[in-house]
């Protein structure tokens, strides 16, 4: 059972903080359709940074940066300029996964997957003397990634800084007129998503591996902008939601093992999740039916 656990974290982790980040966005009134991009710019520079410096943890820290950066491409256009969110974030999803393709053939001098000889992963907790049963042997951005839905859920309810970021999504024009700046939040919410999906991505490709290949991300920033539409602003709904998802492919694992066709089992999360949507989506309008 604790093997199943394990696998699920292991499957959640990279997910839970771009979802988070989406969420904080959707709290602030800017839809982010650019997680898919910005979680896989984050797994490759948090690999480029980690083979050129010989540290994970300066991998994790060029990713936050390089992702936080990366994510300006989508907050001055939706925010300053009034740009359509949906077709920006799409745009930036395109450019990461060109981008990242062509920057592997030009720095690593190789497509496909980049695995060097001594690439540093991140540590596993036991080796830092944070053994949790539980856990498994997860990195440290496990813990630190659900600290963040917890401490989302405390800061956006219990916080004026918080409840200001919500009154901004909910009501931009009234915010402004009470004096806050709605651009300065959106653009805080948007460059805060972009250093989560930076952490997501480190996650991605030095805890639960330690290589990067092309389109790694594969999907699972689509499944946290799922998450979000199910949650609204709500970060334990939204961890459930990824912890869905997480559940599925640990399964679907566990299912390739007695026979299930690999094609199968890849499918089975982003199915689950797509289905969990559409039932999601039933019971809001039988609400506002009844």
């Amino acid at each position: 059972m604790n093997a199943f656990l394990a696998a699920v974290l292991t499957a959640t982790a990279p997910v839970v903080p771009a979802a988070l980040g989406g969420l904080l966005c959707a709290a602030a009134g800017v839809f982010n359709m650019a997680l898919e991009g910005q979680l896989l710019w984050g797994a490759f520079t948090a690999v480029l940074a980690s083979h050129v410096t010989g540290s994970a943890w300066a991998g994790v820290a060029g990713a936050v940066l390089a992702t936080t950066l990366y994510a300006l491409l989508l907050s001055v256009p939706a925010v300053t300029f009034r740009a359509d969110p949906v077709v920006v974030a799409v745009g930036t999803n395109l450019l990461a996964l060109g981008l990242t393709a062509f920057l592997m053939r030009q720095l690593f001098g190789s497509g496909g997957t980049f695995s060097p000889p001594g690439l540093a992963g991140l540590p596993p907790l036991a080796s830092l003397g944070l053994d949790v049963p539980v856990l498994g042997p997860q990195s440290p951005l496990v813990p630190v990634a659900l600290a963040l839905v917890a401490w989302a859920g405390w800061w956006l309810r219990r916080t004026r800084s918080g409840l200001r970021l919500r009154g901004v999504g909910e009501h931009a024009e009234a915010a402004a007129s009470i004096g806050l700046r709605v651009p300065r939040y959106q653009h805080a919410a948007v460059l805060g998503a972009g250093a989560l999906c930076g952490l997501g991505g480190a996650q991605l490709a030095l805890g639960n591996v330690t290589l990067f290949s092309e389109g790694m991300s594969a999907g699972r920033g689509w499944v946290a902008v799922v998450a979000v539409m199910l949650a609204g602003v709500r970060p334990w709904l939204g961890l459930g939601a990824c912890l869905l998802f997480g559940a599925a492919e640990a399964l679907g694992f566990r299912l390739q093992g007695l026979g299930l066709p690999q094609q199968a089992a890849d499918a089975a999360p982003y199915l689950i999740t797509l289905l969990a949507l559409v039932v999601a989506a039933a019971a809001r309008r039988k609400e506002r039916t009844a």
